[in-house]
């Protein structure tokens, strides 16, 4: 396993709806001096929807996104474990299983906001090197850090809503959610 601590690797659902939105650039900037990564799987997802959405283009096109084409044995072991516990009959979660794969066999921090996929990542994260966060925890950690603010993180987490992000309260939330979690003291 090679020492990716210093990497961010992103599932579909937030590179889409963050690009869908106008925020990408908010991910780039939260980010800051860490890589940003999406696995080989990821891009495929983000480019068959691009005939249908053609902002997700500037996903797979930006410089600061690295595509990884990882087709190292540990990776493809790895990839075709969570593909056999992610990926239904409409190959769906494929994704998911390259950021899994990614975070597993390179150290990656991974960033998954799908349920199934954080629960599958937290019975994984027993094992050594597997760290695993969510959008809102990074965007929290941003205003911790006086990055972000929580107007402006506010008013992001309801634009996603609007777009149909599923995030875990409703509009106008963020800071009572925030709080609840133990994520700001406001």
């Amino acid at each position: 396993m090679t020492n990716g601590s210093a990497a961010l690797v992103f599932d579909t659902g937030p590179m889409r709806h963050f690009a869908l939105r106008g925020w990408l650039g908010v991910l780039k900037f939260v980010a800051a001096e860490r890589r940003v990564v999406i696995p080989e799987s990821v891009a495929v997802e983000l480019n068959e929807q691009c005939i249908a959405e053609p902002v997700l283009r500037q996903v797979v096109d930006a410089d600061w996104v690295k595509i990884d084409r990882s087709d190292d044995l540990a990776f493809v072991l790895a990839f075709a474990d969570f593909e056999r516990r992610l990926v239904g009959s409409s190959g769906e979660n494929r994704g998911e299983c390259g950021v899994l794969a990614l975070g597993k066999t390179r150290g990656y921090e991974i960033v998954i906001d799908d349920g199934v996929a954080r629960q599958i990542a937290s019975e994984e994260s027993q094992s050594p090197g597997l760290k695993v966060t969510t959008t809102l925890a990074l965007l929290c950690d941003a205003i911790r850090q006086g990055k972000l603010t929580v107007p402006m993180v506010e008013q992001l987490a309801d634009d996603l809503l609007s777009g149909d992000y599923y995030l875990p309260f409703g509009p106008g939330g963020f800071r009572r959610w925030s709080m609840e979690e133990g994520l700001l003291e406001l």
